[in-house]
């Protein structure tokens, strides 16, 4: 589809790793984001406030 198969051994790796980290950024950066939107209220809620 891409031609990714056609890349070496290395180059394969050096992509799986660097799509592993791109995803692990955004993952960090939504989730911080969700907690910042969300979590004041959820910890309220939970106090009883």
């Amino acid at each position: 589809m891409f031609g990714f198969e056609s890349l070496s051994g290395t180059a394969q790796a050096v992509l799986v790793i660097g799509a592993v980290l791109v995803e692990a950024l955004l993952l960090y950066v939504g989730y911080g984001a969700l907690e910042r939107a969300v979590g004041p209220k959820i910890t309220e809620a939970l106090r009883g406030g």
